[in-house]
Order: structure tokens, then sequence, then C-alpha cells
């Protein structure tokens, strides 16, 4: 028997581990070379592993959740039998031509496709022949990975099995055919919904004393997205004393600003979030203090001049914050663009380390579940975060005169450490100004 060990290699940019998130493949399932064996997530991405060689799988390390240092045995194959596919490739021996490399198959957008190598022994090791994993941006190949795997995110793949959705049937519109969540919501992609006794859900084995009534809870393993923003979250409320200031706002005016713009033929539909946006951006050239990044290895403060916005984003992975980079350049239209495209990659999975990283101040809105008020987190490194409320129609004392107005809070929240509560406040109280007075948002500061 010939064993071929391949080991978690060099991811680059200084990763030395990676944590497992998804097995495709157990002990004893046949694999091809090239096909997708496990999903892993470093700091800066998500990688689909394919298999080195083609086999039969001898054994794996870890379980979902686990951490593998770069250089561990990741999965062992055997490769001297005969399968479904044909004779299996033997790893050459020295002295034998080294074999051209797999072919690099179709890259999943928002993850990684990692290309393994290919080596004259018996161990897969890392070293610096290792490619780094890729992204590709476009092509238009058929929407399916050799070896019949879909190309799909593992959230997009999990939200579809729970919808009963067969993914090889629905026609992806993203780069080489790849499935976003938006074609899940398509309705030929409901047609393709499987009978109850039909649907795909990977088995589970479930204790005997789960079956029973009698359990009081199921535990749940942290793993993956949620697990860094557990311990973002945790080490931002630890290391940062959050000043919180909530102010109450008119938004009469701009709502029937935004209406008024809404009704330009060719122009993508507004929402409240840019105008907001636009209103934190004239605020920051009074108090560029709170356009800032701690580095606290150093000991200093990065002030920025440039705005680089980060959109607080809700996703079937949990909360991410895409940027709008420079976005103090933007009018209040390609800000609007700015913020779908931003959100948008975030929610269908194709945001890249780059669209995640980077912002230097923060906006988030629970949209219609805004609620009164609310004390958000701040994105650590960052100076401050802008909460946006639910807008609603309230009475309001108006000269004397009691209106019906249109009414909406900011929830901020700062870093009191070197935002000082007045001028926190006050910075508030230029963005009330502002969106009070939407015309004063159009005219050059």
């Amino acid at each position: 028997m010939s064993e071929y060990i391949f080991k978690l290699p060099d991811l680059g940019e200084g990763t030395v581990e990676a944590e497992i998130i998804e097995w495709h493949v157990r002990p004893g399932d046949v694999v091809k070379e090239g096909q997708i064996i496990v999903d892993v997530m470093t700091e800066k991405a998500n990688i689909e592993v394919p298999a080195p060689a083609s086999g039969r799988v001898l054994r794996t390390s870890g379980q979902p959740g686990d951490m593998v240092i770069v250089g561990t045995e990741l999965i062992a194959i055997e490769t001297d039998a005969t399968t479904p596919f044909g004779p299996l490739v033997s790893p050459p021996t020295a002295g034998s031509p080294m074999p051209g490399p797999a072919p690099l198959h179709a890259p999943v957008h928002g993850s990684q496709v990692m290309q393994p190598r290919t080596v004259n022994t018996r161990e897969e090791s890392p070293g610096p022949g290792v490619r780094e994993p890729v992204n590709q941006q476009d092509g238009d190949a058929a929407p399916h990975l050799s070896g019949g795997r879909v190309l799909a995110s593992p959230a997009l793949r999990r939200h579809a099995s729970e919808l009963g959705i067969d993914l090889a049937v629905v026609k992806g519109s993203g780069p080489r055919g790849r499935i976003l969540r938006k074609d899940l919501e398509a309705p030929t992609a409901r047609q393709t919904v499987l009978p109850a006794n039909q649907v795909s859900v990977p088995p589970v084995s479930v204790p005997q004393a789960e079956r029973t009534s009698t359990v009081e809870y199921t535990e749940v393993r942290i793993i993956g997205v949620r697990r860094v923003i557990a311990e973002r979250m945790q080490a931002a409320k630890r290391e940062i004393p959050h000043f919180a200031y909530v102010e109450e706002v008119d938004v009469t005016a701009l709502e029937r600003l935004r209406t008024k713009l809404n009704e330009r033929p060719d122009h993508d539909r507004l929402t409240l979030l840019p105008f907001i946006g636009l209103a934190l951006l004239q605020a920051l050239r009074k108090f560029p203090q709170c356009n800032a990044l701690h580095d606290a290895q150093k000991g200093v403060l990065r002030r920025y001049h440039n705005v680089h916005l980060g959109i607080a984003t809700q996703t079937s992975d949990g909360l991410k914050v895409p940027v709008v980079r420079n976005a103090e350049r933007f009018g209040i239209d390609a800000l609007g663009a700015g913020i779908n495209l931003a959100a948008g990659k975030a929610r269908d999975g194709s945001a890249t380390r780059e669209d995640l990283t980077g912002s230097t101040i923060t906006l988030t809105s629970l949209g219609k579940l805004g609620g009164i008020a609310s004390t958000p987190v701040i994105n650590a490194p960052e100076m401050g975060i802008i909460g946006v409320n639910k807008a609603v129609l309230r009475p309001m004392v108006i000269d004397g005169r009691v209106e019906i107005r249109l009414m909406m809070n900011l929830s901020s929240s700062f870093d009191h450490r070197f935002i000082d509560g007045f001028d926190a406040a006050s910075m508030i109280q230029v963005m009330k100004t502002l969106l009070e007075e939407p015309a004063l948002l159009f005219v050059p500061a």
C-alpha cells in the first residue's frame, strides 16, 4: 500500500494555522484528484482545499472547529488501488519525471481554492513551492467543478440544504457560473425544491439521550465566522471603554427629499443610509479625531485623511463589515451604489479579504428592526460607530404646535480613551443639523 500524506501547506501572508470548517470526505471514501475535500478558514479568508491525488481516504485529521497548524498532516490517501475513476496515481518515485501540476479548478468567489503541489516523495510537506490561494473574478465556465461539485460557498450550500433546493440544477449568475444567494431566491430555483423525503441533508449521528424529550439543550460548537465575531466583540468590550450617545433626529424633510430623488428615471433607489453616510462624512471634516485607528502595539493613533466607511451587514455567516473606500469622494448616488455593492458582496459571499478590512469608522443599521435606541459595539481598532434606529411617526411640538413628524434616533459609541464626550456629542449634533436641513448636505463645505 502506498500512502500519500497531505500536510496543511503554507497559505501565505504570515498564516500559521487554519480552522477546519467542514469535511466533505470521510475515511473509506474514494476521491478524485482536484475534488474538494475540506473547507478551512484562516484570519484572511475561507479556503476550499482540493484532493492532492486520487485514491481512498485512510484518515483525516481534526474535526470542525479544530485549529490545524501549517505543516501538520491533514489527510492520508491510499494511492495504489483501482477505483471507479480508474487506476489510482501513485506518487512519483525518485528520479522519475515530475508530473505537471493539477489543473486549477474553478475558484470560489468570496472564498478561495488552494492549488496543491506535486512532489516526488511520499509526504506532502509545505514549502516555498506552494501556490498561494487565488481569487477568480471572471470567466464563463460551467457552474460545476471537476468531480461534479457545484460552485457555491459553504454557507450557501447549507442554506440551500435547509430550503431543500438541489444546487445541481440551479443556474448560477456569478463568475464561472457560481451560485449566489439571489439565485436561490429566483422562481426557477424554487421549482427545484426536493420532496421532503428526498432533501439532501448530511447524516447526523444523534446520541440516544438527545432523541428523548427530557434533553434540556443541544450543544452547538462555536466555529468559523461566529468564533471570530465572538472573539472580536469580547476584545472590543474588554479593551475599549465605550462612551454611548443617543440623539433623536427629525428626518421628515429628508424623507421628502429622498422620495423626490427616487422619482428620477435611470437612477438606483436611495435608502436613508447614504444620506446618513453623507452627513457623517461631512461631520468628520470638523472632527478628524473620530476617523482614526488605534495601534495598541505602537501606542499611536492613525488619523486618516480619507474615510474608509465600514457598513455593518448581517449575513448568513454572521455580521460582516464591508468597506466603501475613499467614501468622502462620493456624491449621494455614488455613495448609495457603493453601500449597496459592498453589502451585496458581503451577503452573497463574494467579498474578498480586501473588501472586508481597512474601515476607519462604521455605520450600522438594523433597518426596520432598529428599535428606539441601541448601544453598538465599536469595530476595533476604530474610534467610533454610528447606529441607525428605525424611523417612526411621532407627535412633536413644533413652534408651539403639535405636528406628526418622522423621527429617528442615532445611537453612537466612541472610544472614550481618545474621544472626549463633548467632541463625540458635538459630532452627532453636526450630523443632526445636516439631516434635519438636508439641503446643507449638498452645499460645498
